[in-house]
């Protein structure tokens, strides 16, 4: 399959946190690590930083560090030290509002000369900071799917030229040229416009996160970018057939959505390297610690305490996929590892990972599994893991990085000046065309 991929693999490294530790002796060295790094990141051409949120912190560290910083700020700062790379800021379409995120996206793109984009999540954690209940998957993906047409309406509406800078410095906006959209739906009611100045990119690009069949469906619908957690390769495959199709169906064609995949590596100079690597990783898991972890993983409603480590998990306690509210893709895959008799001590060490792609070799050995993963047209994003890592970065960027570029797999130079030409996405509609957010 090859149809509607990039030319080559894009590829993404999260961006680094911008706030200071309590540690720190200096409360910038925060952002001064994050902007080093994402310069680091800049010069290898690397096409984006990535951000992940949560809304509230775990309190049984489930979650890693996610949430210790808000993306939008965070990338808003990390523009002004980079002039190239794409800047993805993840925000929940459940807890935010189409119109303010509108606004804040928009002025990211501005700041950055085009290079924001959104990558659009329910949440499945944070509903006790905002006074409310979590809906079923169906509910929040349905909202989703409206904050998504009313904010690309909002973008869509306002013409290319109502706003103007005068001699004197100022803006000067032509109000006739700002339009309604006059959006009344299920969930939100906007009038528009909206009052900021028409986007360098027109809209900046939207990645979606979903595995869910309501996730799926929004992703195939909306999305310019997929991201999934698909562990193998033939998982992956089935996924990015099934995406396509459903795309296909809604009338996109094959080009859009591209397909987004979290690489986690362990790299080594040898295979004698990576297995030490790998034995010393395993003997750093808490596997107290990690029986929370992998029943989060199961949807959170499993008790694992008591269980022997070296055998399987009773079949009784997997809970059915339809009966979780929240990441049902991640229990999906932890489900299908347990019925094929993997350990509890296996599924921890899984869990570390959380379902994603996980790969542990030599630079050789890990850009073979991303070649045959690109070829197969199942992957057109990948997100690497290492950079700010001091036993794994050096690896990266003097061994995996080369290794990709000598295969022509990824790009050597940004090929644009924005980050959807650095993501080689077809180009947008024309306004006229585009579909606006629907009223009830």
């Amino acid at each position: 399959m090859t149809v509607g991929r990039p030319r080559r693999l894009k590829t993404l490294v999260g961006a680094a946190n911008v706030v200071a530790a309590s540690n720190d002796g200096d409360p910038t060295i925060g952002v001064r690590r994050a902007v080093e790094l994402a310069r680091k990141a800049e010069a290898e051409r690397i096409t984006g930083l990535f951000t992940a949120d949560l809304l509230q912190i775990d309190p049984a560290g489930l979650a890693g560090t996610a949430g210790a910083q808000e993306p939008l700020i965070a990338l808003a700062a990390l523009s002004q030290a980079t002039s190239r790379i794409g800047l993805v800021a993840t925000v929940s379409t459940s807890f935010h509002h189409p119109y303010n995120l509108a606004r804040q996206i928009g002025t990211l793109d501005h700041v950055s000369g085009g290079r924001a984009a959104w990558n659009a999540v329910t949440s499945s954690v944070g509903e006790e900071n905002f006074g409310e209940t979590l809906p079923g998957p169906e509910a929040r993906y349905a909202r989703a799917a409206e904050f998504i047409a009313v904010v690309n309406a909002l973008f869509d509406a306002n013409a290319r030229d109502a706003a103007h800078r005068k001699d004197s410095g100022a803006i000067a906006v032509d109000p006739a040229k700002f339009h309604r959209i006059a959006h009344r739906g299920a969930h939100f009611t906007v009038a528009g416009p909206l009052n900021i100045p028409p986007l360098p990119q027109g809209r900046p690009v939207l990645f979606q996160a979903g595995q869910s069949e309501a996730g799926v469906n929004v992703g195939a619908r909306y999305a310019e970018i997929v991201y999934t957690a698909q562990p193998t390769l033939e998982g992956a495959i089935a996924f990015a057939t099934e995406l396509r199709r459903r795309a296909t169906a809604y009338g996109r064609g094959e080009a859009l959505p591209r397909v987004m995949n979290s690489f986690h590596a362990v790299i080594g100079e040898s295979e004698a390297d990576v297995v030490r690597r790998l034995r010393e990783k395993h003997a750093r898991i808490d596997y107290e610690q990690g029986r929370l972890k992998l029943a989060d993983m199961l949807g959170g409603q499993v008790d694992l305490s008591g269980l022997p480590l070296d055998a399987p998990l009773p079949a009784a306690l997997l809970p059915e996929v339809e009966s979780i509210d929240r990441r049902r893709g991640r229990v999906e895959i932890f489900r299908r590892y347990a019925r094929q008799g993997l350990t509890l001590r296996a599924l921890i060490i899984e869990a570390q990972e959380t379902g994603h792609w996980s790969v542990a070799g030599t630079p050789e050995q890990l850009a073979d599994a991303i070649e045959e993963r690109f070829r197969a047209g199942a992957v057109d994003v990948l997100t690497l893991h290492g950079l700010g890592n001091p036993d794994q970065e050096d690896l990266l960027l003097n061994g995996l990085l080369p290794e990709l570029r000598r295969r022509a797999l990824i790009d050597t130079d940004y090929g644009g000046d924005d980050f959807r030409s650095n993501l080689e996405l077809p180009p947008l509609p024309a306004p006229a065309a585009r579909p606006r957010a629907r009223r009830a």
